[in-house]
């Protein structure tokens, strides 16, 4: 080779290694893992993923973060491990033997600080998962398919669970088929991203509206519905946002139009409050050489804090500061007339005192709000298919409806129950709403509107007045006279049922649930006068009995037995919850009666009965209708009914005595969930509690609650595998027995699990055929839900995901509580519990765990 051919075969070798070493590398196998001081770089360069110090880099805390490669100011928009940083530069990247993406101290023996939690195939292996950073700035996890088309799944995104920034296309919000719920929080500081006390999250109960939360109190909120309709306004037209509300999701999202620029949306600590900011290039400093441009902030006017002027009340920031901004609503006055005078509206407002006036069947009507948005919609009802004089007559007929608006574009009717809050001024209003008033505040001052003029019709009807009130002044005394009378007389009979019933002093809690009140005459005629003939059922609050209302309408009452161990305070706690609950896959409640020393609940009658009656029946019935499309339907409709009690609903309840008993079938062999005496309701930054009182069924309860009294949204998680393997195997968990060993069915259903002949689990009855990948899914889901440690119990949203998704991945099992042999002594003792009612309290020292 002469010379010139080795100078240019030398150099196109280092033009070669030059190109291949520099081109950027997006992506992590299990064979290629990142450490710190290494870079994932997006496809067009938009995004790089690395190990960073927050602040000015001094500090020795390293973190996994997503940040913006292009520009000169180093802007975090995502952080892995947020709440474990790293000391020091030994910290590395890579994906496990699980399929999980993970961060360790290569200095601590490969101590994981952060990994994704997804569940691997059984077949799977570490090889079949990669992740990549995407110029989205979304970092995937991607599960790559053995079959012949080779397809990938993404099995995790950071898009899923953000920190403190939303992308654009980044969505806020509940996907209502797996509960994964995607929300902002704040980090500690702008040198500490570890989770912050602040949060913007998507509320989905009521009407959704996104809410800013300081820990659990609210402090701002938006319709997003009415941000998405805002967004075709701007006047630069960088962004709109697109709104999504269906059975599917509630959810937010915004897209930037203008591809070439930066924007962010995310939390400032500096300022305490959410910013929306864009990247400006400054000229003549080179392409990335510029600074952020705020485009907007909130909260930034003082109306903008929540609840600010109180209940019933509006907000308007342009009296301030020379005026005091808050004014009441039409009909109502300040709750303290000395504290309003103070600029103190914390206590509201309050309907006006007016005699023989009122908001119920006394003339009243409703007056429009001008140029005020809507009150908080948490707790509102909606309606659809409802034009608005339709909506304003649903309210009407209604005394405990405050105020109503309608949604033209969507035909869904909002009507207001209880307190009216957080109503601020407002010039751009996308919706009218009206307000409950009396009869005499009708045609009076709507907000932001002036009085009518006073004119000669008005001065010749106000004398006519004064001439027919004298009148009649002798009539309308005697009137008022009587009406005191009677209602001093009704007042003392409902105080009295209100006493005995335990009601006391939350009877206006009860009030405002407008749960109807069915008199004893009634329920006696409905039920044949609780003829034995009508029993259908009996558990531990007393017989159940089926009625029929003069209307026609089946009804399930269900009698407080005198020697029943429940009373009052299962009574209220079941009337209170159930009636706050709106769920397809929950009982519904139609009323309650209290008459002396009588408690009946009404429900809605279920056909088919109890769960249990179909799981434990004979070869007819179970042939008939227990085929495995049904049984499957059912394990998914009690799924999605337990993820609404968990997350879905106001409160955060939990169950405690969920059994194959308690779950009701309607015609259609739909699961309902029932007997909500003993449930729990936490707030929902609440996870768990203790309790010295523990309650609930033998064969159902966890572990940690039967021995320690801890119980939360996992025992519950517990009480439904044991439903699921029931199911499946058309056993009891508590009454199983096997000629080959002293295990409960939970104890079968491990062992068979772990020696590869699950399939021997499944009722011999089962009618029709079935997919046999299927069936052991339904049967890993439940041994996944009955695992000991309370830690390794999947949450609802995962379990329903695994369910209803033939593409999630689930987890290896680990072994169960309570499944361990026992002695014939033992099995002895607990055979005498047969015939106890199915609420039972329970002691430690009576206690065999089995």
């Amino acid at each position: 080779m002469t010379n010139l051919e080795n100078w240019v075969f030398n150099n196109l070798l280092l033009l070669f290694l030059f190109f291949g070493f520099c081109k950027s590398r997006d992506t992590i196998t299990p064979t290629q893992p990142i450490k710190d001081g290494d870079l994932l770089v997006s496809k067009d360069e938009t995004f790089a993923l690395g190990f960073f110090s927050p602040g000015n880099g001094t500090s020795n805390r390293r973190y996994v973060g997503i940040w913006y490669y292009k520009i000169s100011e180093q802007t975090v928009v995502w952080v892995a491990n947020r709440d474990k940083p790293i000391n020091g530069t030994s910290g590395a990247m890579s994906i496990d033997q699980h399929g999980n993406l993970v961060i360790y101290d290569d200095n601590s023996q490969h101590v994981t600080l952060w990994h994704t939690n997804v569940s691997a195939p059984v077949m799977a292996t570490s090889n079949s998962y990669s992740a990549r950073l995407l110029d989205s700035g979304n970092l995937m996890l991607l599960f790559q398919g053995s079959d012949t088309k080779n397809e990938s799944f993404v099995a995790w995104q950071s898009f899923d669970h953000p920190t403190n920034t939303l992308l654009p296309n980044m969505k806020l919000g509940l996907d209502r088929r797996t509960g994964l719920d995607r929300f902002l929080t704040s980090w500690k500081s702008k040198d500490d991203p570890g989770t912050g006390e602040y949060s913007y999250r998507m509320v989905p109960s009521g009407w959704p509206q996104l809410v800013l939360f300081k820990g659990s109190v609210k402090l701002y909120r938006i319709l997003p519905w009415s941000s998405s309709k805002a967004s075709e306004k701007f006047p630069i037209g960088m962004l709109k946002s697109s709104y999504i509300d269906d059975p599917e999701e509630v959810s937010v999202a915004y897209v930037q139009v203008n591809g070439s620029s930066l924007s962010r949306f995310f939390w400032d600590e500096l300022v305490g409050g959410l910013k929306m900011d864009t990247w400006v290039d400054v000229e003549g400093q080179g392409k990335g050489k510029g600074k952020w441009v705020e485009f907007y902030s909130i909260p930034n006017e003082r109306c903008d804090n929540y609840g600010l002027c109180g209940a019933y009340s509006y907000c308007d920031d342009s009296k301030f500061p020379t005026e005091f901004e808050c004014t009441c609503l039409p009909g109502y006055e300040p709750k303290s007339a000395n504290q309003w005078n103070l600029r103190d509206a914390s206590g509201g407002c309050v309907e006006k005192k007016r005699a023989g006036l009122g908001m119920c069947r006394n003339g009243e009507g409703f007056v429009k709000v001008e140029g005020a948005q809507i009150p908080d919609t948490s707790w509102a009802r909606v309606a659809p298919q409802l034009r608005m004089n339709e909506c304003e007559a649903v309210c009407l007929m209604n005394c405990s409806c405050t105020a109503y608006s309608s949604v033209a574009d969507s035909g869904n009717c909002i009507t207001w129950y209880g307190d009216l809050m957080d109503v601020k001024k407002f010039d751009d209003v996308l919706l009218e709403w009206y307000i409950r008033v009396d009869a005499d505040e009708l045609g009076k001052t709507t907000v932001g509107k002036p009085s009518a003029p006073v004119t000669d019709q008005h001065l010749k009807k106000k004398k006519s007045i004064r001439v027919d009130k004298k009148n009649t002044i002798v009539v309308t005394s005697v009137v008022v006279m009587l009406a005191l009378i009677i209602s001093l007389v009704c007042w003392l009979v409902m105080k009295k049922a209100r006493r005995d019933v335990g009601f006391n002093n939350q009877a206006s809690d009860v009030e405002k649930l407008e749960l109807p009140i069915f008199d004893m005459i009634t329920i006696a005629a409905a039920t044949n006068k609780f003829s034995d003939t009508n029993k259908i059922g009996e558990g531990g609050f007393g017989p159940v009995y089926k009625g029929q209302l003069s209307s026609g309408k089946d009804i399930a009452v269900k009698r407080l037995s005198t020697s029943s161990k429940q009373g009052v305070d299962e009574f209220k706690n079941e009337v209170i919850l159930i009636a706050k609950l709106q769920h397809r896959n929950l009982v519904r409640l139609l009323g309650c009666c209290v008459h002396g020393e009588e408690r009946m609940l009404v429900y809605e009658y279920m056909p088919n009965g109890s769960l249990d009656s179909f799981i434990f029946a004979g070869v007819e019935k179970k042939s008939k209708s227990f085929t495995w499309s049904t049984r499957l339907d059912i394990i998914v409709g009690i799924a999605r009914g337990i993820l609404y009690l968990h997350q879905d609903s106001r409160l955060r309840i939990i169950h405690r005595d969920l059994k194959a008993s308690n779950v009701l079938l309607d015609s259609e062999m739909n699961p309902k969930i029932s007997d909500f005496g003993l449930a729990r309701a936490f707030g929902h930054d609440q996870s768990s509690t203790k309790t010295e009182r523990v309650v609930g069924t033998y064969g159902y309860m966890s572990p940690e609650y039967a021995i320690d009294g801890l119980f939360s949204m996992k025992s519950d998680v517990f009480s439904f595998g044991v439903i699921i393997l029931e199911i499946m195997s058309g056993k009891r968990n508590r009454m199983f027995h096997h000629s080959d060993h002293d295990l409960n069915l939970l104890g079968h259903a491990w062992n068979l699990w772990t020696k590869g002949r699950a399939f021997e689990l499944l009722d011999p009855m089962m009618e029709g055929s079935f997919p046999m990948s299927k069936v052991l899914r339904c049967i890993q889901v439940g041994l996944l839900c009955v695992q000991k440690c309370l830690e390794d119990r999947p949450m609802m949203s995962s379990v329903l995901l695994m369910l209803v998704s033939d593409s999630a991945i689930l987890p290896q099992s680990k072994q169960p509580g309570f499944y361990i042999e026992r002695s014939s002594i033992e099995t002895h003792d607990q055979s005498l519990l047969k015939s106890t009612p199915s609420i039972n309290e329970v002691t430690m020292t009576c206690l065999a765990p089995r």
